[in-house]
């Protein structure tokens, strides 16, 4: 019985934990909004009145969400998930050879090192002329701007496979490809999966990128529409709504990133 009413208290207390520093930030908003009496940095109350206005009905036809949602974010999310799908294809593969070919790390790795450091917003001007106004050169964007970092952790994490492991495998004469389904990728994901997850951060900020200068549809394209009509309360809306499915991206990201690596404890990971 004890153990029924302590565990709900414990979730509720981590949960206060979590949000409080988010609670005070959103009343600090609100306060300095109240305060300041500018256009350009309305009070949060003000903000969520109009994400109810724009992305909210009372329809459950459309699920709920507005004509102008469905519009728009749609065209967003299959520009995030077409770029980081190639990048994801792309980094793995090119992570393994790397992994598994120390000639070749040496021989690529300052070039990918200065792709890494290249900022990637320096990236637009190339994709818009190579590419021009549309999907294609998001697709680019996002693809060529998280690719480095998947491939690098890969790398590391196919470099870093136990030698135990793969002299077992080989003792065992595996087929190439049941040894890199079996022993070599299953060893590297964590590294690859650590990869994944800071790629997805980095995916979501380019596909706004991306959209705000060189698009005619998406969030991004709505969040430069605003801005130059001057309509900033509709502005930090789509601001909102932008952070919100950042939320949801990364939770479901973490659901199938722990449901993938259910086999990996931490401490039994760290005794290798």
């Amino acid at each position: 019985m004890s153990d029924i009413i302590r565990r709900p208290t414990h979730l509720a207390a981590r949960a206060v934990e979590a949000l409080w520093v988010v609670a005070l930030l959103l009343g600090l908003w609100e306060l300095v909004g109240r305060r300041s009496h500018t256009v350009f940095f309305p009070p949060f109350s003000k903000v969520c009145s109009q994400f109810a206005d724009d992305w909210l009905t009372n329809r459950p036809s459309t699920l709920f969400l507005t004509d102008n949602f469905w519009d728009t974010v749609p065209i967003t999310l299959s520009r995030f998930a077409r770029g980081w799908a190639i990048a994801v294809v792309a980094g793995i593969g090119i992570g393994v050879v790397l992994g598994r070919s120390p000639i070749v790390r040496v021989m690529y790795s300052p070039i990918i090192r200065f792709f890494m450091s290249l900022p990637n917003a320096a990236l637009l001007p190339i994709a818009l002329q190579f590419f021009g106004l549309g999907g294609g050169m998001n697709l680019f964007l996002i693809a060529f701007g998280t690719v480095w970092l998947i491939a690098t952790n890969t790398a590391d994490g196919v470099g870093d496979v136990n030698d135990e492991w793969m002299r077992t495998a080989r003792s065992l004469r595996l087929p190439h490809r049941t040894l890199y389904a079996r022993v070599i990728l299953p060893a590297a994901s964590p590294h690859i999966f650590a990869g994944l997850r800071v790629s997805v951060g980095f995916a979501l900020i380019l596909m706004v990128v991306g959209e705000y200068y060189a698009t005619t549809a998406g969030l991004g394209h709505a969040v430069s529409r605003f801005q130059q009509t001057f309509r900033y309360t509709e502005m930090w809306s789509a601001f909102l709504l932008i952070a919100l499915i950042g939320i949801v991206v990364n939770m479901a990201f973490d659901a199938i990133e722990r449901r993938a690596l259910r086999w990996q404890r931490r401490a039994g990971l760290a005794e290798l």
